[in-house]
């Protein structure tokens, strides 16, 4: 196997002038300028003092200083600490010294929010961290100990000494060596107490850009332009959306902001994309919103039960669908991840002839585990077989029939969780297998069908990890509420509240005002929440929820 810095260097070297990664509609990097550029970084964490092994957070939106700051972090043999930038800014400062980081590279996005809540001052308390750097100009925005060395202006100054004829392919060289060392922490979530930081050694990374590569051999032998909206900070959007691509010799046009339909579909128009790379919710909309019912109106019923007819209306849903995503997407389609795809989108995608897989995965995977094309039959629950570099079973006497719990070792198998032997342990079974928390069955060809999971966290269906007992712990602490559960349903999280009616008739409030009450205070905990976790419904009980022996809530009765 070789190492994703093999593959990271191999491409700017034969790429060295092309472009390789935009801010949309601003600033495009050259393979070889990025290069230049993680020169600049590697001088910075230099003059630091940091060391090999040390660990660095990124805090900002997507850019192509996220991806430079990346290669730099990997290419020092540091260890990278991506954090979402949707993170409360007290959860990022949080999730700075829970993870050892020494230093924290952030954009004025992320920056004003710590300011704001005042988390940039409780920071400079921080054991071990010796500042925070603004991840486009690399000037130190606030210096403790050894950063304070570093004044404006310097890390140029020290680039222009040290490469005077400017940084060139001569200067190139990547570490490619030590597989098995830590490379990432991703926290995927920040809302809780003791969140757990996922370590995916290089190994990881590696395993995955290998067998993207295989499975999107458009991408190797024609690589093109392309249009990332994933998170960065997600293992799904670092390995494929940014890794893969780059790797490939792409140029990738990075939105730094969340689109806007309108905003998206002029870049799709001007990038032109080969491969778009995204999670079901988007697919959904558009197709539930346009193509659906346009497919389900009377006469379209009547005209595409005529096998002639049926092909050509088909064709042309197809095409208009490939030119709203820049009429390119011919050549690979849509690479979805993060959640399942519904199965009456899936069954319309494939009806028309869209090219699209489906991944299956977990960040403690980096993330792939398996992975299933639309060539198949029907896609509906189904996992695909597994990558090569995964082995997988099912915890079950007869897994062709009886679902059991899905889990895996490999390659591409975390190290456990950082800080969080606890934890480490209860995800392995005692012969070494990671517990992915999903059930399901596997046919003799291999393919994994997955019925369900088996954990109570919440897969968005934008890709997020919602862990409902942090919201929960929220909601018990409100006025007039015993218990309650998250769920999600429809996309959309839900909470369901169990009153105390007691309460409600001590503070004098009447039966027709309590639904308003509540959800006031329900709603109001958004505030403290991130986007994705946020509750978009309430649901009142009266009943209290079943509980087991154990008096804990049997919550697959509630989902």
């Amino acid at each position: 196997m070789k190492h994703f810095l093999w593959y990271i260097e191999d491409a700017i070297r034969n790429n060295w002038d092309k472009p390789a990664i935009s801010n949309y509609g601003a600033t495009t990097y050259t393979y070889g300028e990025i290069a230049g550029n993680v020169a600049k970084l590697h001088i910075l964490f230099e003059k630091c003092g940091l060391k090999k092994g040390d660990h660095i957070a990124i805090a900002s939106r997507n850019s192509a200083e996220w991806c430079i700051a990346f290669i730099a972090i990997a290419s020092y043999k540091a260890v990278a600490v991506p954090l979402l930038p949707d993170f409360l800014p007290e959860n990022i400062a949080h999730l700075t010294k829970l993870s050892d980081s020494k230093l924290v590279l952030v954009d004025k996005y992320v920056l004003a929010g710590l300011k704001k809540s005042g988390s940039l001052d409780k920071m400079a308390g921080t054991d071990g961290l010796i500042g925070i750097v603004d991840i486009v100009n690399l000037t130190p925005i606030v210096s403790y100990d050894t950063l304070a060395n570093v004044a404006n202006g310097d890390i140029e100054d020290l680039y222009n000494k040290e490469y005077p004829g400017g940084y060139t392919m001569a200067d190139l060289a990547y570490p490619h060596d030590g597989l098995d060392e830590l490379s990432v922490i991703s926290y995927t979530s920040g809302t809780s107490s003791s969140p757990k930081g996922v370590m995916l050694p290089a190994r990881s990374l590696s395993a995955n850009v290998e067998i993207a590569r295989r499975l999107v051999p458009v991408a190797v032998n024609e690589p093109g332009s392309t249009l990332s909206i994933l998170p960065l900070a997600h293992i799904f959007g670092l390995a494929f959306d940014f890794l893969l691509l780059f790797s490939c010799g792409c140029h990738i046009n990075i939105f730094t902001e969340k689109p806007a339909p309108a905003r998206l579909l002029k870049a799709l128009a001007d990038v032109k994309p080969f491969i778009f790379l995204t999670v079901p919710l988007l697919i959904e909309k558009i197709f539930r919103s346009k193509v659906i019912p346009t497919l389900n109106k009377p006469v379209m019923r009547i005209l595409t039960s005529i096998p002639g007819v049926r092909q050509v209306i088909h064709k042309k849903v197809r095409d208009k669908i490939i030119a709203t995503f820049g009429g390119n997407l011919a050549k690979a389609g849509f690479f979805i991840g993060g959640a399942a795809i519904s199965k009456d989108v899936d069954k319309v995608m494939k009806k028309i002839g869209i090219p699209y897989a489906v991944g299956y995965g977990m960040t403690e995977c980096g993330p792939l585990i398996s992975y299933v094309a639309s060539s198949h039959p029907t896609i509906d629950d189904r996992g695909g077989v597994a990558t090569p570099t995964i082995e997988l079973r099912i915890d079950s006497d007869k897994p062709a029939k009886v679902p059991g719990e899905i889990q895996v070792r490999g390659d591409v198998v975390t190290l456990g969780y950082y800080k969080n032997e606890e934890a480490t342990q209860s995800s392995f079974t005692s012969d070494g297998w990671l517990k992915t928390g999903d059930m399901g069955v596997q046919d003799r060809f291999g393919t994994v069908f997955i019925k369900g999971r088996c954990k109570n966290m919440i897969l968005t269906a934008n890709g997020q990890n919602v862990y409902p007992e942090e919201i929960e712990d929220l909601v018990n602490q409100l006025p007039y509420v015993l218990e309650s559960l998250i769920v999600g349903r429809n996309h959309a999280l839900v909470a369901l509240v169990v009153v105390d009616q007691d309460a409600l008739k001590a503070a004098g409030i009447a039966a027709d005002k309590v639904q308003e009450v509540i959800e006031a205070n329900v709603f109001a905990l958004n505030a403290q929440l991130p986007a994705y976790s946020q509750i978009a419904r309430c649901e009142l009980r009266t009943e209290p929820f079943e509980k087991t022996p154990k008096l804990s809530i049997k919550r697959f009765m509630y989902n």
